[in-house]
């Protein structure tokens, strides 16, 4: 029976998102229901790109992402695969007609990746749109259920919001992009020289970021809302940690919340939703 096999898919997804992300598997569990399943979908199909790209050292990384990004496009057309993670995301795209140019951008951030790449500021915004924005814009297919113009409303928000959210993470995560991957996202930015001055710089563009994001949050269907909102709780609390930390600590170990400060953060959340937004 498929739908069998197509349930076991979307729980290897959500089993996927719940291994590598607390935050994300509690900001979706805050969802409406119908529409969980899909949204485990796309995390679980960018965390295996992702995964390919930052953690497979020992593997011919370049062969992988080719051989996924041709078995990605192969499910799309035949509307089947036998990979799990790719049949939830097939359906998906499909069920929800997310465009095929999303899927594109993303993979070419993901190739972006396994090159040494010194980033000016058109690349950096090229590898973010990729990575991020074009994520958030296959969620926003999802939350928006196929009204063209609440998508097209929406759209700039949820660009600047997956921007902020990977300029947070390119910050946490500057000791293992640098000293295990050899990246620096940010441009012109040599990491022999990164200070509180460049921190603080980044940090005003993010800020300036989140602060337009959350109109976009506001103007979310019901359905989308909360669980948007309890990423972005997430965040702007990792972020100002990070706010808190030396450039020096930053570039020599990764800034995290604890899954304790997480929960507490979702209940605080929950009563600032019903009463800010509501």
């Amino acid at each position: 029976m498929k739908k069998l096999f197509d349930d076991l898919s979307y729980k290897v997804s959500r089993e996927t998102t719940r291994q590598y992300s607390t935050s994300f598997s509690l900001g979706i569990m805050a969802l409406s229901p119908k529409i969980r399943n899909p949204i485990y979908a796309v995390y679980g199909y960018v965390r295996l790109a992702d995964e390919i790209v930052d953690s497979f050292h020992h593997c011919d990384k370049q062969k992988l992402l080719a051989r996924y990004k041709a078995e990605t496009f192969e499910a799309l057309e035949d509307r089947i695969s036998l990979n799990p993670i790719l049949q939830s995301f097939q359906e998906t795209v499909h069920l929800y007609n997310i465009d095929h140019t999303l899927i594109h951008q993303f993979l070419k951030s993901m190739e972006m990746d396994l090159q040494k790449i010194d980033y000016n500021s058109d690349l950096y915004k090229e590898y973010i749109v990729g990575s991020a924005e074009v994520v958030g814009l296959m969620c926003l297919h999802i939350f928006t259920e196929g009204n063209t113009a609440e998508f097209e409303k929406l759209k700039p928000y949820a660009m600047i919001l997956g921007s902020a959210f990977q300029k947070v993470n390119f910050l946490r995560d500057m000791k293992d992009d640098y000293q295990i991957l050899g990246r620096c996202y940010f441009p012109n930015v040599d990491i022999s020289y990164f200070d509180n001055t460049v921190k603080a710089h980044i940090e005003r563009e993010i800020e300036e970021e989140f602060k337009i994001a959350l109109e976009g949050i506001k103007k979310l269907p019901a359905s989308a809302k909360f669980g948007v909102y309890l990423a972005y709780r997430y965040y702007i609390s990792l972020f100002r940690k990070i706010k808190r930390t030396s450039a020096s600590k930053i570039i020599n170990q990764r800034i995290r919340i604890s899954n304790g400060k997480k929960i507490s953060l979702m209940m605080s959340s929950y009563v600032q939703y019903k009463t800010s937004f509501l």
